[in-house]
């Protein structure tokens, strides 16, 4: 399993919100913040690294986003200005089920691999490829070869992942899929605002009782976010209540 942080985005106007609410806010400091920002930020939010003709401006940048995380962990909506984007590659379908009972948090931004598009084989995730072994897998170590053509009460059925198909259905999707394992490999995108991402967090992290796979996914996200921004840890997320 893999884990993508795509790009962070809103970190300016989230900036601006703080000052905003403080009736501190005027068009030229706006333009203030926008203008550092451009500045110590790449193309997808990430913080770029600092150099000395640009000390100044990272300087204020962390002075801000340290102001904004500080009242942020109570006023939550200053947090959901700041989206961020993030691919998950290869955790396992049932993982990825538990993903998507956080759909609402992500204001359903999230997309996954179809098993109604696309065909899978006998593979599996990381986490299961030392755990478990299919049946026809481990039939085929045993060199016991199963017919591919049966007969079932008058009815002929053929031979396929992890089963047998009606003949007339052998090619439908939506007929294959209902012999795929939960341990095949998916892929996903979802995006998220920081103050939902604290609860997803809260909720799935190496301290829960989640699936391990799901754990894993959820700490290296929170671990590639505190690599783009110091202030977006571990210890904000468990704090921010939501």
């Amino acid at each position: 399993m893999k884990i993508h942080l795509n790009n962070i985005s809103g970190i300016a106007d989230a900036i601006i919100s703080l000052y905003v609410s403080k009736r501190n806010w005027s068009p030229t400091f706006a333009q203030e913040v926008y203008l550092v920002c451009s500045k110590v930020l790449d193309n997808n939010g990430m913080l770029k690294t600092a150099t000395d003709d640009l000390s100044a401006e990272f300087a204020q940048f962390d002075d801000w986003l340290n102001r904004l995380v500080k009242w942020g962990r109570k006023h939550t909506t200053l947090l959901r200005y700041i989206d961020f984007s993030c691919t998950v590659e290869g955790m396992h379908r049932a993982g990825q089920d538990d993903w998507d009972a956080h759909a609402k948090r992500f204001n359903n931004r999230i997309l996954r691999s179809s098993t109604r598009l696309s065909s899978f084989g006998y593979e599996m995730s990381d986490y299961y490829k030392d755990k478990i072994i299919p049946t026809d897998v481990m039939l085929g170590k045993l060199n016991i070869n199963l017919p591919e053509r049966v007969e079932v009460d008058g009815v002929f059925y053929t031979k396929a992942v992890n089963g047998y198909i009606r003949e007339d259905l052998a090619n439908v999707q939506d007929v294959k899929r209902g012999l795929y394992m939960l341990s095949i490999p998916s892929n996903f995108i979802f995006k998220v605002d920081l103050a939902e991402w604290c609860h997803v967090y809260k909720m799935r992290n190496a301290t829960t009782t989640a699936h391990s796979e799901v754990q894993q996914c959820c700490e290296e996200i929170a671990a590639a976010l505190e690599l783009a921004h110091k202030q977006f840890n571990k210890n904000l997320f468990c704090a921010v209540e939501i």
